[in-house]
C-alpha cells in the first residue's frame, strides 16, 4: 500500500484560524487555542457593535438635525412630533443631510412645519 500523508485539513484549518488573528497582540495571533479564543470573542464584539452602530448613527442625526433647528428657532422634540401631525415622512438620515447640505431647504421644510402649526 502507498503512504498516505495526512493533516493538510487539520493544517489549512490553524492557518486560516491564523491568519483571522493576524495583526492581534502577542499569543493571540500565534498560538492557536488563544487565537481561537480571541475569534469567539471578536465576533461576538461585532455582532454587538453592529447594533450599536445603528444608534450612534440616529444620534449624530439628531444632533445635526437640532443644530439647524436651532438656528431657526425651533427644538429638535417640538419638530419632529410636528412632522408626525403632519405626516411628513422624511427619515432622520434624509433631514440630517438636508440640514447640513442644504439649509435652504431645510428651511422651507421647517417653514411648512411651522405653517402648519398655526
Amino acid at each position: 500500500m502507498t503512504r498516505v500523508k495526512r493533516g493538510t485539513t487539520s493544517l489549512k484549518r490553524r492557518k486560516k484560524m491564523l491568519g483571522l488573528t493576524k495583526g492581534y497582540r502577542n499569543a493571540r495571533s500565534t498560538k492557536e487555542k488563544q487565537a481561537h479564543e480571541a475569534i469567539l470573542h471578536a465576533g461576538v464584539h461585532a455582532f454587538a457593535h453592529r447594533r450599536d452602530k445603528k444608534n450612534d448613527f440616529r444620534r449624530l442625526w439628531q444632533v445635526k438635525m437640532n443644530a439647524g433647528l436651532r438656528a431657526l428657532g425651533l427644538t429638535y422634540s417640538k419638530f419632529t412630533g410636528e412632522l408626525k401631525k403632519n405626516k411628513i415622512e422624511l427619515n432622520r438620515k434624509m433631514l440630517a443631510d438636508i440640514a447640513e447640505n442644504h439649509p435652504d431647504t431645510f428651511q422651507r421644510i421647517t417653514e411648512q412645519v411651522k405653517l402648519s402649526k398655526i
